[in-house]
């Protein structure tokens, strides 16, 4: 019986009315009047800090005041961390090489291979006598070397018409999912790669383009001599700036699926020569 009056006068206590009332200090009179009871203070004052822990989760999770707590790290350190990434792992590769050059100059240096005999060296006096005789030309050698020098020693071109066959770096192995087609206006070949994989530039050059762009998402351009050009596009992330002198095989950017006309993670090359676009696979091996 004690049990139930106590629980009735803790319901009573709850929703017993109170009026709280704001006076004018100096005339007594009435300004503001709000009716309240302790049930309806306790609801109000949870539902103001649930809102309030709600706005201060969203506030911390999309601005840049997280970057001010502890444990967070800021875009710009985690782009800078990444380019960091991929320019070690270029180092990791040209490290690589110069050890394997050094090791195989290594046996020259140091004498282990013995230079190679020659028979016809002789250290006699009689060795360096020269016969006279046999440096005059006859007229077979010279009709000979006349054909040899009208002829181009190092030609460039078949039948007067073509030109040197180019080889650039691999800006990425993997499959292809769809080629160069001139008719279907496609100036370029896809090459379906994992995210993150690195892309590199095909030969030296200058980045004359980086920026974002909404059809092709993250997108880099490099000027290579020789009047080539080489377009990297739907990249996740750009190393490069406008401006920057790139080497063969440096990376530039990493595989995305960037843009509106991104169809998955894959990158979008295109090369161009003199103003026209032409097919990649005849001046790369993505294999």
């Amino acid at each position: 019986m004690a049990k139930i009056q106590n629980k009735r006068k803790l319901k009573q206590k709850l929703i017993d009315k109170y009026r709280l009332v704001i006076l004018n200090e100096n005339t007594f009179q009435e300004k503001f009047s709000l009716k309240l009871s302790r049930l309806n203070v306790f609801v109000f004052g949870g539902l103001f800090s649930v809102l309030l822990i709600v706005l201060t989760s969203l506030l911390i999770a999309f601005t840049g005041l997280r970057e001010y707590i502890p444990g967070y790290s800021s875009t710009a350190l985690k782009k800078k961390a990444t380019r960091l990434i991929y320019e070690a792992d270029s180092l990791k590769t040209r490290l690589a090489i110069i050890e394997r050059y050094t090791e195989a100059l290594r046996p020259v240096l140091t004498g282990e291979i013995a230079p190679e005999k020659i028979d016809s060296i002789r250290t006699d006096a009689q060795s360096f006598v020269i016969d006279e005789s046999k440096l005059e030309a006859t007229k077979q050698d010279s009709l000979f070397r006349a054909k040899v020098d009208s002829k181009d020693r190092f030609p460039l071109l078949e039948g007067g018409i073509g030109r040197a066959k180019v080889v650039f770096f691999s800006p990425l192995t993997g499959s292809v999912s769809q080629g160069f087609n001139m008719d279907d206006k496609h100036y370029a070949i896809d090459i379906v790669a994992q995210t993150g994989i690195p892309v590199k530039a095909i030969a030296d050059g200058t980045v004359i383009l980086a920026e974002w762009t909404a059809e092709t998402g993250y997108v880099i351009t490099i000027q290579h001599p020789n009047n080539f050009i080489s377009v990297y596009k739907h990249n996740g992330t750009l190393l490069k700036q406008q401006g920057d002198i790139v080497e063969s095989g440096e990376a530039i950017a990493s595989v995305g699926s960037t843009g509106e006309l991104t169809t998955g993670p894959h990158l979008h090359f295109e090369l161009w020569n003199n103003g026209f676009p032409v097919d990649p696979t005849d001046y790369v091996d993505f294999q």
